[in-house]
């Protein structure tokens, strides 16, 4: 009941979208599973050593230290929640710390070569299908961001007297995102286009596959690895390379990283500052090509 409550909570006081609620709900009945199997306990008599037992059998499962960081979180918000509806007097999470997680460089292209795939006509041609293809490129890379907001956006969010995209990021909190020119046309012609397709299911949403029907993760996803796949070998090519590309874009071009911050949507500048090693790496890089002392 208590872990409803908090989901319910979720929902509607602190606006988590639909994802965020599900994954909470997936890590409390994993964690209620393993109490209730080892220590015949409910959720809301667990202390300290039963949450650190709890961590050790992640691991020993090879659960990465990055997930396992985060089932801590959903636990941490969970009792934090029970100590504010008075279920509890104390949270139990007060002296777990998570294990360290290493940080990872975050994958990105040439936006040299982005650029020249863009501007293919061997890659796209003048069909609809082709024109949708390039435009989700276009609209990753030019404004960053993520893939559940462009899957949710509508026609409408595109204002182009402004010329800016209404984007709802996460925890539904909105912001505007400046396009240029290129972006802005492409999006004209695309929304003409689709406009004429004779679609038999017609949907509000922005981006929608051949029939007419909303756009869905893994069809964003391989069109995203389809066209990478011209200009580059790594094997990341998700629609989340396009959003560091754009960031990488950014900061390399002088842009503040406070204004990147913004952007990008992230709550906190620390999300950001990631970017900033792919910089320094890139100076390196220079550094050593150009300089005869290097």
């Amino acid at each position: 009941m208590a872990v409803e409550q908090f989901l319910t909570y979720l929902q509607h006081e602190k606006r988590y979208s639909s994802h965020t609620i599900q994954s909470y709900r997936i890590d409390l009945v994993q964690f209620g599973d393993f109490i209730s199997a080892t220590y015949e306990l409910s959720l809301i008599d667990v202390k300290y050593i039963h949450i650190r037992d709890f961590m050790v059998s992640l691991m020993d499962n090879d659960l990465s230290a990055n997930s396992v960081g985060r089932k801590l979180s959903t636990l941490r918000s969970f009792y934090k929640y029970l100590v504010k509806q008075n279920v509890i007097t104390a949270s139990p999470m007060k002296l777990i710390k998570a294990p360290k997680v290493s940080k990872k460089l975050p994958f990105f292209v040439d936006d040299e070569k982005l650029g020249q795939l863009l501007d293919s006509e061997e890659v796209f041609d003048k069909s609809f299908s082709s024109i949708r293809e390039r435009l989700i490129i276009e609209t990753l890379f030019g404004t960053g961001m993520r893939l559940a907001e462009l899957l949710s956006l509508n026609d409408s969010d595109v204002n182009f007297y402004d010329s800016t995209i209404r984007v709802i990021g996460k925890r539904n909190k909105e912001r505007i995102i400046p396009i240029g020119r290129i972006l802005s046309d492409q999006l004209k012609v695309y929304i003409e286009l689709k406009t004429l397709q004779n679609f038999d299911n017609k949907t509000a949403r922005l981006i929608v596959t051949n029939t007419g029907a909303e756009a869905y993760p893994e069809f964003v996803r391989r069109i995203v690895q389809r066209c990478l796949a011209y200009i580059t070998t790594q094997d990341k090519k998700s629609p989340h390379v396009l959003r560091h590309t754009y960031a990488t874009s950014l900061l390399n071009r002088g842009a503040d990283l406070n204004a990147i911050k913004e952007l990008l949507g992230h709550a906190s500048l620390a999300a950001t500052q990631v970017y900033t090693h792919n910089s320094v790496e890139r100076l390196k890089t220079i550094y050593k090509q150009a300089h005869p002392k290097a």
